[in-house]
Formats: C-alpha cells, sequence, structure tokens
C-alpha cells in the first residue's frame, strides 16, 4: 500500500544451482535426486549453517542464501566446492552433481522471509555465468573479501549481466584444485573452444525471453526466434548461427562476450516477447559481443493477428542495423507461406523440440502435434514437411514395423509441402533427406543443393549433403560438410548426429578403429540414441576388436531385440558394397538373417 515502509538491509547474497540439471534428470532422475537430497543434508546446509547463513529458498536444484558477511558467503562457497570437488574425484563427468555459486553484496528488500532486489538479481546472473564447480564474485563483494580469504582471484573485466543496467566487473575465486585463470562459459556440457569470426557480418538469434503472464505462451517467443533466423540466414551475405545451437541458450543468464567466442559471432540479438489479452509487445536489442555495446534496440506493439507482421518488421530492422546496403527484397524471398490459422503455427512450434529429438517416443510426440497442426490447415508447408521427417525416421533407424510404408509417408507429405512451398530451404533439405531415404540419390542431391544455394547457412542441409555423400562413397567429402555443419552450428544438440556422420564416413573408408571413436564420441553426447549401436558393433567386428563388438552388439539387442539382417539392410541406405560389409561384421556377432 502507499506509505507502506519497506524493511531494506545490506546483505551478502549467494545465488547456487546444479549445473546441466535437466540432462542429469533426463539421464538418471531418482540417482539424481537422491544424490542431490544427500549432499544437502551432508554438506551444503551443514556448512552454511557453520557459516551463519540463512537459507531464504530452494527450487529445486538451487537455493538462495543471505548473509550477513561477504566473508562468510565466500568461506562457505570455498569449503562447498572444494568437498564437492573431492566427493566427485571418482564420479564420471557426466554423472557429476557440480555447483555453480555466484555472490554479490548489496542492497535487499524483505518480504514475508523472502528477499528481493538488485542485490538478489546480481548475485543470480553472476551464478548463470559461473562455471560447474567454480564460484563468480561481484566487484563490490570481492573489496570486502580480498585480503581476508587464503584464495586467489582472476579479474574477468567487465561483463554484461542479463537485465542489469550496467556493465559489472567480476571476480573468480580461483579453487586450491585450480591452477590457471578461467574465462567462465556458457556452453551446456562440454568446453568449447573459442572460435573465430567469419568475413562477413556474423550473428546469432538467442531464445527470447516469454514475459507473459499466461501459461503456455513460450511457442510465440520461440517461433519469433525460428522466422527471424530464417530470414536472416538467407541472406548471402550474412553468418548465422543455426537454431539448434542458439536454443542451448534458453532460460540461462548469458555473457555476451562468452556467447560471441563459444559461436565465433560478432553480434547477438535477444528480446522478449509479452502477451497480454489480444496484444502482443515485443522488446528486442542488437548486442556486439566482444565489448557487450548496444547497437541497436526496439519495441514493437501488435495484435496476436498481426504477429507476422511484427516478425518482418524486426528481421528487416536487424538486417539494416548489421548491413544498411541490404535490399528488403533479400529478405522477403526467404519468408514462408503462413499458416491460414494461428492454431496450426501453435502445434507446429510446440513440435519442433520433439522433432529434432530423433528419438522414438520424441518423434511420436512430434507427429501427433503435427497432425493436429494439419487437421487445421491442411495445406500448412512446415507442419507437412517436418511430419514428413519424423516419418523417414521411422524408416531409417528401425522404429517402424513397416519400413517401406513409413518410407511411403514421408515422400507424400514432403512432396505435398515442395508443390505449395518449392522455395524454402527448410522444406527443401527435408525432402532432400526423404528422397535419401527411399534411394532417390540423384532427386535428393538437386533438392540438396538448392536448400544451402538459397540458405547458405543451414546446417541441418549441410549435414544431410554430408549423409548423402556417404551413401555415394565420397568420405572425405561427407566429412567436409559434416565439418561445415558443426561450425554453423557449434553448440547444436543435434552435432551428434554429425558426429555419427563423420564415424559413418570413416566406416565407409574402412578406416574402423576411427569410425569407433567417432560413434562413441556421439552416444558420448547422446547415450540413449541405441540406433548408433547398430554402426558402432559393426565396426567394432570390422576391426577385430571382438570383446568391444560383443558388448556393443548385446547393447543393441536390448532395443532391438527383433533385428535381422534383412531388416538392417531394409533401413539402410549406403551402397551395396558397404552395406554388405557392414552386414557380414554383424552377421559375425550372430545377428541372424
Amino acid at each position: 500500500m502507499p506509505g507502506e515502509r519497506v524493511e531494506r538491509r545490506l546483505a551478502a547474497v549467494l545465488a547456487a544451482d546444479v549445473a546441466g540439471y535437466s540432462r542429469l534428470m533426463g539421464h538418471a532422475e531418482e540417482r539424481t535426486l537422491a544424490e542431490l537430497k544427500a549432499f544437502r543434508k551432508t554438506l551444503v546446509d551443514p556448512r552454511i549453517a557453520t557459516h551463519c547463513g540463512r537459507i531464504v529458498k530452494t527450487t529445486g536444484d538451487g537455493m538462495l542464501v543471505e548473509f550477513a558477511s561477504a566473508v562468510d558467503a565466500a568461506r562457505c562457497s570455498v569449503e562447498i566446492q572444494q568437498e564437492m570437488a573431492q566427493q566427485n574425484a571418482a564420479v564420471p563427468p557426466e554423472l557429476r552433481i557440480e555447483f555453480r555459486i555466484g555472490i554479490h553484496v548489496g542492497d535487499i528488500i524483505i518480504d514475508d522471509n523472502d528477499i528481493f532486489g538488485d542485490g538478489v538479481n546480481i548475485a543470480a546472473r553472476l551464478e548463470g555465468i559461473a562455471e560447474p564447480g567454480g564460484i563468480c564474485i561481484s566487484d563490490d563483494a570481492h573489496r570486502q573479501i580480498r585480503g581476508k580469504l587464503d584464495v586467489a582471484f582472476d579479474d574477468i573485466g567487465e561483463q554484461t549481466l542479463k537485465n542489469i543496467a550496467e556493465p559489472m566487473r567480476v571476480w573468480l575465486i580461483r579453487l586450491a584444485r585450480e591452477s590457471a585463470p578461467a574465462i567462465p562459459s556458457n556452453s551446456s556440457a562440454k568446453q568449447v573452444r573459442d572460435l573465430a569470426l567469419p568475413d562477413k557480418p556474423s550473428i546469432v538469434v538467442l531464445p527470447f525471453d516469454n514475459m507473459s503472464a499466461e501459461a503456455g505462451q513460450d511457442y510465440l517467443a520461440d517461433g519469433i526466434v525460428e522466422a527471424i533466423t530464417a530470414a536472416l540466414s538467407c541472406i548471402r551475405s550474412f553468418f548465422v548461427i543455426a537454431r539448434s545451437s542458439a536454443f542451448t541458450y534458453k532460460g540461462r543468464a548469458i555473457n555476451a562476450r562468452n556467447v560471441g567466442k563459444e559461436l565465433g559471432v560478432a553480434y547477438l540479438l535477444e528480446g522478449s516477447v509479452q502477451k497480454v489479452g489480444n496484444r502482443l509487445r515485443i522488446i528486442v536489442q542488437l548486442i556486439e559481443t566482444e565489448g557487450g555495446a548496444h547497437v541497436w534496440s526496439s519495441r514493437f506493439d501488435g495484435a496476436v493477428d498481426e504477429f507476422f507482421d511484427l516478425e518482418d518488421r524486426i528481421t528487416e530492422q536487424v538486417a539494416g542495423a548489421l548491413q544498411p546496403s541490404i535490399r528488403i527484397a533479400e529478405i522477403e524471398r526467404s519468408r514462408r507461406k503462413r499458416p491460414q490459422d494461428l492454431s496450426s503455427y501453435d502445434y507446429t512450434m510446440r513440435a519442433m523440440p520433439h522433432v529434432w529429438a530423433l528419438e522414438k517416443e520424441e518423434s511420436a510426440k512430434a507427429i501427433e502435434l503435427l497432425e493436429k497442426a494439419l487437421a487445421i490447415d491442411p495445406e500448412y508447408p512446415l507442419a507437412l514437411s517436418l511430419a514428413g521427417w519424423c516419418h523417414a525416421q521411422r524408416s531409417v533407424y528401425n522404429w517402424a514395423d513397416d519400413i517401406v510404408g513409413s518410407q511411403a509417408m514421408a515422400r507424400s507429405l514432403a512432396e505435398r509441402a515442395a508443390e505449395m512451398s518449392g522455395d524454402d530451404p527448410i522444406i527443401l533439405a527435408v525432402l532432400g533427406a526423404v528422397h535419401t531415404f527411399v534411394r532417390n540419390h540423384g532427386t535428393a542431391r538437386i533438392l540438396l543443393e538448392r536448400a544451402v544455394s538459397l540458405d547458405p547457412n543451414a546446417a541441418w542441409a549441410w549435414s544431410r549433403l554430408g549423409w548423402l555423400e556417404n551413401y555415394a562413397d565420397q568420405p572425405q567429402k561427407a566429412i567436409d560438410n559434416f565439418e561445415r555443419a558443426l561450425r554453423l552450428s557449434p553448440i547444436d544438440p543435434m552435432n551428434f548426429n554429425n558426429y555419427v556422420g563423420i564415424a559413418s564416413a570413416h566406416e565407409v573408408a574402412q578406416e574402423y578403429d576411427k569410425a569407433a571413436a567417432f560413434y562413441r564420441r556421439a552416444l558420448e553426447e547422446r547415450a540413449n540414441a541405441s540406433w548408433i549401436y547398430r554402426n558402432l558393433a559393426s565396426v567394432l567386428s570390422g576391426a577385430g576388436r571382438v570383446g568391444e563388438a560383443k558388448q556393443a552388439f548385446e547393447e543393441l539387442m536390448l532395443t532391438y531385440p527383433d533385428l535381422t539382417i534383412s531388416k538392417f539392410k531394409q533401413a539402410m541406405v549406403f551402397s551395396p558394397a558397404v552395406l554388405n560389409r557392414m552386414a557380414e561384421n554383424l552377421r559375425k556377432l550372430g545377428l541372424p538373417d
């Protein structure tokens, strides 16, 4: 109420969360929950109590803690991280529970035992840029801690923190186990080497924040990012990071400088979408990654039924800010045929993450959503092409009982999409992939080469061209295409499939040990992609590594107990010579005809 007294105080705020929590839960939910609970009970909570901290709240994998002293907050954090490191020493990296911690000293508002204000927000943003197992502190906290703890500090300079108005100087606490400074990275599970900038304007469109009060509105923000990325990608003079890599940053605090290094881009576009009733407000800003400078920002307001016009206006202004000489006509040709009803668009956007998962259950979910989209608008090309791709997955990964039927459905859907939108790079790439799977390699090449001609930044189209070269017994050309796809989308969750492609190229060249190494790398990134064991078992058998081959074969048969040589050859689309070698290697392991 007006005039009501607000309680404030100065405090040291510690924000912590578990790095890669969603990945850990997806891999082993019960194990992760049990271990996190044990760490809290035996280590984290007792250390907080020892150093006079107050746990304000917990949020699943995270917590917010208030200390009266920055020294207490830092000492507590160091002890937790050092003991966690010791306990994790014998745990495989992909199974480790590792905390990220941020500390800031600032003014906070107290309301019913909860705390709010910039002091809290900054601590949370610092936690977001900390490394797994690391501690990130503000300059204010550093001034109070230095000289009072037996630790070293690394100055990483001014950082632009999300939703914090001014850049802030940030420090890392170097723990005893660390021998050198480390700039915090925002990559997901693996470290990504810094990439050089291309010799053209380069940009990534990051996921927009959904600021809507209504639940389930993320698809609006995701749809805008998808459309802007597609439109900018079709401008040949731009280098645009693929959507899949961009979406690895969704829901995380980002640092412009680190994103620039990880993805090798000079600019990033970020923004937010708010829906109130029938009105939309979209706020976007273009940021130069090296220094974090804001190049351009703008607000766009309109009705929900003006959604696509708002997308177009944003794309035009971003393109103009990056390169004023870009003509609007270049963007015009990138625009897709729009659905007749926004509900069809909604279902298609909701299907997107399931489409690209390359997992049997996820693909089934995608088909269900896409069928709903097509029931509303049977002539929506994007929904048709994505449904076609899902049915193609069912054939090539041996998920379908009727492989020929799945191939026919995939081809029918993709060709309907092409009839209505023959100049859309995604639709052409999907149609090319489908023709690949039904062994129309000449047609597939025409379609895929047209796709990359229209959109030179289409990472997935380059990947599909790589697979086409594998099927044509051109392994070096295949590797070149896969490496290009990796550069265009360096932290793409789909990159495991590019590693499968590189492995396959080595398999075609009968370089079985190299092939096995890349198949294993792909499995490290996507452990539940069990269809990879078809190839891993084959190359290990071909390399004479019998014990390892038998282990891979056992893993294969757990998922595909009814697999036969006949079913295997029906799904695979390699040349007869390669396919016969693969089949013979599996036959040696006991796969029946």
